[in-house]
């Protein structure tokens, strides 16, 4: 039993010293782990500021570039001040007939700018009139094919042409009950636009034709111009003096005619709504 107490006694301090050993080592491996994620958030501050020492040398070497150049064009503009200054001590010594003539000039100049502002006013005017009346007339006409019927603008003209398949029956001008509602359409919007005034053209393939009292593509072109023209004047309302009518015959194509689909593009019926030529000579008027 004494021994027992004897051994005790002896393996007590030892195991104390262990445990405080233990504890110490603990406590300073966690501090060595504190330093090590000091350093590193250290290290990476000390990167961000050489990043951003750099962003400010480069924006420095910027500045200094740019105030480089202000200074040039500081100079530049002196320079051009004094040579204006003595530009203006020369012409303070002209003559009363020279700055007459002088004044004459610049008011010239006044009114062609005025004047060449008053076209470019004009244009842009009838560019949203023709734009405006594109629309509507797409919007009247709704989802019909494109290959029937396509109304565009090109060099400031609006045109609507419409196939003669859907116009007319083969080798005839007389208009098919289809065709009146499409004109019907296309009529309501021109006889919103009062001041419109429009050509209809016919136009045929190269197939040589003849029939009864028509001749050729010719009278065949002709026939079929006005017989739209009477369609929009009669069923429609259209005044005939806003309206003309012509025929091209196959002068004018659109496609080769040495295929059936670029014939039957050729087979066509075109409105041309007519510039309103008078308001631009009324400017030239003016000048």
């Amino acid at each position: 039993m004494k021994l027992k107490h004897f051994l005790l006694l002896a393996i007590a301090p030892a195991f104390l010293f262990s445990c405080v050993s233990s504890k110490k080592f603990k406590a300073a491996q966690a501090k060595l782990d504190s330093l090590n994620q000091a350093q590193t958030k250290l290290q990476g501050d000390l990167k961000l500021c050489e990043d951003n020492k750099s962003e400010l040398e480069r924006q420095k070497t910027s500045y200094e570039a740019q105030l480089a150049d202000l200074n040039k064009q500081l100079a530049l503009a002196k320079d051009n001040n004094t040579v204006a200054l003595k530009q203006l001590e020369d012409l303070s010594v002209i003559s009363a007939a020279q700055a007459q003539s002088i004044k004459k000039s610049l008011d010239n100049i006044g009114a062609k700018d005025a004047y060449i502002q008053d076209l470019q006013t004009a244009m842009a005017r009838k560019d949203s009139l023709n734009l405006a009346l594109v629309m509507n007339l797409k919007g009247a006409l709704g989802n019909m094919d494109d290959q029937d019927i396509n109304v565009k603008v090109d060099k400031g003209v609006v045109f609507i042409d419409i196939s003669d398949k859907l116009l007319f029956r083969s080798g005839s001008y007389d208009i098919t009950e289809k065709a009146k509602t499409v004109l019907g359409k296309v009529a309501t919007v021109l006889k919103a636009q009062p001041d419109i005034e429009f050509m209809v053209e016919g136009h045929t393939d190269n197939v040589p034709f003849s029939k009864g009292l028509l001749l050729d593509n010719w009278d065949l072109s002709v026939k079929r111009a006005t017989a739209v023209v009477r369609v929009l004047q009669k069923q429609y309302g259209i005044q005939p003096a806003k309206m003309a009518a012509a025929g091209r015959s196959e002068y004018i194509p659109v496609a080769d005619n040495n295929t059936a689909e670029g014939r039957a593009a050729n087979r066509r019926t075109r409105i041309v709504i007519l510039p309103q030529l008078d308001q631009f000579f009324q400017l030239l008027e003016k000048k």
